[in-house]
Order: structure tokens, then C-alpha cells, then sequence
């Protein structure tokens, strides 16, 4: 999981999350501010601020975002790294009133007309001093939306931005094919037993068709045969003529797969050798 998945996971697992209550009201006593280091001092203040900086220590962020109980010294900070932009980005902080100052969540999808958010001390109205942890739907051009500030992921950022669009994440590179592995000794069994067999006869299909393709490749066996799983008389002499060209003479080209030639044909044409 990438890092910036990682930190939108921990934020919705969050949600449904309540502060606590003093009689019949909210007090915004919650366990963010006790749990994120040196920050006992914010409990029973505004905590939008703080959640997001929770989220972040949480998920092993912590230097990509503001550690902050303000939203204005977040808005500053993301400012002073030119990490700032207009536009939603998801794993992005969002700021919201006048200066970004008054509330703030995580970005965790957006499109053309709303941005989906994750955020801490709101409620179903999205007030900015509500409840709890909600999930938000919010206008992208309502004014409310100061701006966006962007955690530097080293995996990239998606982002509505146009400036920004070199730091979309890349995908994963593919990974390769994992190499063919024949057995030497399954092969050598098959070359011995299946020229004598009936028609068609098969010992070690798998690792001999292997094999037959590589003997193909060399033009030294026939298309005709280079995929019938059957180490027959025919791939037997197509073995030789490679034991031949490798400069194997007498009876040490005799058409059954040696270690060092089996592997040599491996090493040209794609597969390894298991002893």
C-alpha cells in the first residue's frame, strides 16, 4: 500500500468516531490530541487540525504534513514548502474559510464538481466545530474551500492541478516473467525413454516442450515437433546437432541432455536448469 493510501485508510478507519460529552453537549474531549506526542495540551480544543496531524503520525507520514492543532499554521506551512495548490488532490490536506483558517480533512477522491473528504470535529451539517469523524461532500467552487495543501508522497500525487501533473503517481513497473525451470533429470529420463515409446509417448511434457521450443529457436528442430511434449527420436537428433554445434564430438554428442549443454540452451533461450 502506498503511503498516501496508507494515510486515507487510517483516516476513514476513524470514522463514526465521537468526542466526548459533557451533559447533554459535545466537549471535544477525543483521543487524538492525547495520543499524538506533545500534543495532551490541544485536548478539549478544536481538533479538525489535530485529527489530520494524528492521521499522519499514524500512518508514518508525519513529515509530509503540518503537526499542528491550526489550521492557519497548516495553510503557512504547506505555503512555505510550495506545496499549494487550488485544485483537490487525493491524500491532500484541504483548508476551508477565510485564510484556510477555520476547518479542515483529507482529500480521499475528487471529481469535476465535488471534493470527498475524511474529516475530524464536523458533523452532518459539516460544521467546523461539530462531533466527530464524517465523511464529506463538499462543492469544489463552494468559497468555503480556501485551498489545498500537497504531501509530498515520493510515489507521486494525483491532482486536479495541471501544473501538477508530472507528480501523478507512475504505475508499478511489471514485474518479469519468472524464468522457466526445467529438471535435468526428468529431461534426461524423457530423452531416453520416450524415442522407444509408442507414438506420442510423453515422460516429462512440460519441461520437454520447453526444451523443444529453445531446440526450435536454434533452427535445429522442426515446427512440426517443437511442441508436442514427446522427447522422441526426432528432438533427440535436434539435440545432438546442438551438442555438435556447441563442438561436442564422438559419444558426447549423442542427443541426450547433458548439464552443461542443457544449460548453455537455457542460458540463450530463456529457461533455467534445476539439477
Amino acid at each position: 500500500m502506498s503511503l498516501c493510501a496508507q494515510v486515507i485508510s487510517t483516516a476513514k478507519a476513524e470514522v463514526g468516531y465521537h468526542e466526548g460529552r459533557s451533559g447533554s453537549d459535545w466537549n471535544n474531549k477525543q483521543k487524538y490530541s492525547e495520543e499524538l506526542p506533545g500534543f495532551g495540551w490541544s485536548d478539549y480544543q478544536a481538533w479538525c487540525a489535530t485529527f489530520v496531524s494524528w492521521c499522519a503520525w499514524k500512518s508514518g507520514a508525519s513529515d509530509l504534513f503540518p503537526r499542528t492543532a491550526s489550521c492557519a499554521t497548516g495553510v503557512a506551512w504547506f505555503k512555505n514548502a510550495k506545496s499549494w495548490s487550488e485544485y483537490p488532490a487525493i491524500g491532500a490536506q484541504v483548508f476551508y474559510g477565510s485564510g484556510g483558517g477555520a476547518h479542515t480533512g483529507i482529500v480521499y477522491d475528487y471529481d469535476n464538481t465535488y471534493v470527498y473528504t475524511i474529516e475530524g470535529n464536523t458533523n452532518d451539517n459539516g460544521s467546523a466545530e461539530g462531533d466527530g469523524v464524517y465523511l464529506k461532500k463538499r462543492e469544489r467552487r463552494d468559497p468555503w474551500v480556501y485551498g489545498y495543501g500537497y504531501p509530498h508522497y515520493a510515489e507521486g500525487i494525483k491532482s486536479a492541478d495541471p501544473a501538477w501533473a508530472s507528480q501523478a503517481p507512475k504505475p508499478p513497473a511489471p514485474k518479469p516473467a519468472p524464468m522457466l525451470t526445467v529438471d535435468l533429470s526428468r529431461i534426461i529420463l524423457a530423452a531416453r525413454t520416450d524415442p522407444g515409446a509408442a507414438q506420442g509417448h510423453q515422460t516429462y511434457a512440460n519441461g520437454v516442450r520447453v526444451v523443444e521450443a529453445a531446440l526450435k529457436s536454434a533452427g535445429l528442430l522442426p515446427s512440426k515437433y517443437a511442441s508436442d511434449g514427446s522427447f522422441g527420436s526426432t528432438t533427440v537428433t535436434a539435440y545432438r546437432n546442438w551438442q555438435l554445434k556447441l563442438g561436442y564430438r564422438g559419444s558426447d554428442a549423442d542427443g541426450i541432455p547433458g548439464l552443461a549443454s542443457l544449460t548453455k540452451l537455457g542460458k540463450k533461450y530463456g529457461f533455467a536448469v534445476k539439477q
